[in-house]
């Protein structure tokens, strides 16, 4: 009767909440021209730290974490020629769903010659957690985006591990319809795969970013060599085709966090010919 009562609360105070954001080049630089919200979820003012106008934006979730039966979508658009830069000013949290489920939906779409770079703050899963993550980035020709995603299973400084609950993830990027990079997970607290030789070895910590450019051959050495050097046991690089993937499996968020802010470091001149322009928020 308990658990029956506490899901029956968790449903009553659920949030369902959706945000729009549209960017555009006008003037010289990239604006924010659309922005709708409903619900709890929101953008700070956009910045320019960079000379080309580049648009730096901050998504904020007041709650500050999802519970069993809310529903979090975000919906972006960078249309031709912009160039955008999306984060979070704080670590995402799942809690424990109470029987109910939670769902978070980030779809992106990027025009021709458009730049998007999604850099958000780790995810982490509590224990008993019930929640599907989905990011879709959709690309039209010549688009070019860097996006990421690290999970943080349990709350591994408090000594909770995953032992209840389930997490289903997916992670997709398209180019004109066609398929480039298609990941699908789930993690079920205290299955065996969390500790298997062949699945995450114990390690509660996972991240994937995602590099989507024209020549990535020539970046793969140069994170292996520069990043993979720093990080030897937790940090790999592979590629598919258009696609430049990197993977974390590790213990610590930080380490997760700083290899890949690392391997975006590498990755912005190459790209773009520009000097990494670090959000602000990073540093707080």
């Amino acid at each position: 009767m308990g658990a029956r009562v506490a899901s029956v609360g968790a449903l009553e105070r659920r949030w369902e909440a959706r945000l729009e954001l549209g960017f555009e080049l006008a003037g010289g630089r990239t604006a924010l021209l659309r922005r709708n919200h409903r619900g709890p979820l929101g953008v700070q003012r956009p910045f320019y730290p960079e000379r080309d106008g580049t648009c730096h934006v901050y998504l904020l979730h007041p709650p500050g974490g999802v519970a069993g039966g809310d529903e979090l979508t975000v919906d972006v658009a960078v249309g031709e020629g912009a160039r955008a830069l999306i984060t979070v000013p704080a670590a995402g949290k799942l809690y424990d769903g109470f029987g109910a489920r939670a769902q978070q939906t980030q779809i992106c779409r990027v025009a021709a010659g458009a730049h998007l770079e999604w850099l958000p703050q780790e995810t982490i899963v509590f224990d008993g957690a019930d929640a599907e993550l989905s990011s879709r980035f959709e690309l039209e020709p010549g688009a070019e985006l860097v996006a990421w995603e690290i999970i943080c299973l349990g709350r591994p400084a408090c000594d909770e591990r995953f032992t209840s609950g389930a997490l289903r993830q997916r992670f997709e990027v398209y180019r004109d319809g066609e398929p480039l990079f298609l990941e699908r997970a789930r993690y079920a607290g205290g299955d065996p795969l969390l500790d298997a030789r062949w699945g995450l070895r114990g390690h509660p910590v996972t991240g994937t970013l995602v590099c989507v450019t024209r020549d990535a051959t020539a970046l793969v050495d140069t994170l292996r060599q520069e990043v993979g050097a720093r990080f030897p046991d937790s940090f790999a690089v592979s590629q598919l085709r258009e696609v430049l993937v990197c993977r974390f499996l590790g213990d610590r968020v930080e380490d997760a966090l700083s290899s890949f802010r690392a391997a975006w470091e590498r990755l912005r001149p190459a790209l773009h010919d520009r000097a990494p322009s670090a959000p602000r928020i990073w540093l707080t």
